[in-house]
């Protein structure tokens, strides 16, 4: 088997598992509070990621790092990851994953907005105008068919933990603190996961760690195991050793997984609308992307012609 048939495989592991954790998110938090949930997976993938590196070598990090880690704790694996497993109580798996998968056009509208360096395209405002279309229409015929308490309060958190991780992208790809990314997903982890305890025990939701149900545990090990670990080196392999562009399909692909899956397993309600809804949300992302990597590669070009 050659390398790149290897890498087609990690791809399609990245797409599946990261898809299928939507659903077993969803699984963890029908008896045990999300924040709980999020606290107790990344504390534990967090400490597994930490030891594996602390034993190749990696040192301590500075004040100054740790200080940046904190925040981008707070933005990814808090707001982001800890608010969306919290969101999934009230709204199908399938739609936490879409919404998620908006955030590229955040992205565009907050660089647009802040620093005035992303140009709106007739590619990047048709992508724009799909995206938020086709979520507006998978919202609407969810809301019709879905009658769960608080199914609003869903969809606000999901957009908000997307929001979050936006941001998180934009100042992540501004840093100028130098470390190994995988080493610092681990501290970010972490650090996240005494943050949620204490959100956790503020809320005063928490239930001990014995009543924890078989199932949550099952939800939980499958998320550390496959999705934090196994998938997260299947990611690198992939992005070591195919295009960027073909890479980045996973994120196209998790969704509808996810929707499909949440179908089959949680009887998650899908309809016509909902699957094409979907499919013009995911092609407005696409055009977004798309749009982006042609104004990196135009910027690129321009600063070739400057060196020379």
């Amino acid at each position: 088997m050659t390398t790149r048939q290897k890498a087609y495989i990690a791809l399609t592991l990245t797409s599946i598992i990261w898809g299928t954790s939507w659903i077993a998110s969803k699984i963890g938090v029908q008896k045990v509070p999300g924040l709980e949930v999020a606290s107790i997976r990344q504390l534990i993938a967090g400490v597994l990621l930490l030891v594996f590196f602390f034993a190749k070598g990696e040192k301590m990090p500075t004040w100054k790092e740790f200080k940046w880690l904190t925040m981008m704790a707070v933005l990814l694996f808090l707001s982001a990851n800890g608010i969306a497993t919290v969101a999934l109580k009230y709204i199908p798996s399938g739609m936490g994953a879409l919404i998620s998968a908006l955030y590229p056009l955040c992205v565009v509208i907050i660089e647009k907005i802040f620093y005035r360096n992303t140009k709106i395209t007739l590619l990047t405002f048709t992508g724009l105008f799909l995206g938020i279309g086709g979520i507006a229409w998978v919202f609407y015929d969810n809301a019709f068919h879905n009658h769960a308490e608080g199914f609003g309060w869903g969809v606000f958190l999901s957009i908000l933990a997307m929001l979050s991780w936006s941001i998180g992208t934009i100042v992540l790809s501004r840093t100028k603190i130098k470390m190994n990314p995988y080493y610092a997903t681990g501290w970010q982890m972490f650090i996240s996961s005494f943050i949620l305890m204490s959100m956790l025990a503020v809320s005063g939701n928490a239930i001990p760690l014995s009543a924890v149900p078989a199932q949550t545990w099952g939800a939980i090990a499958y998320l550390v195991i496959m999705s934090n670990l196994l998938t997260f080196a299947a990611f690198i392999y992939t992005m070591k050793h195919l295009e960027p562009a073909i890479a980045a399909l996973y994120a196209y692909i998790n969704p509808i997984v996810a929707i499909f899956v949440g179908s089959l397993i949680m009887s998650e309600k899908i309809t016509i609308t909902i699957i094409a809804g979907s499919v013009i949300t995911l092609i407005g992302v696409f055009l977004v992307n798309q749009s982006l990597r042609k104004q990196r590669e135009i910027l690129a070009q321009a600063s070739d012609a400057d060196a020379m």
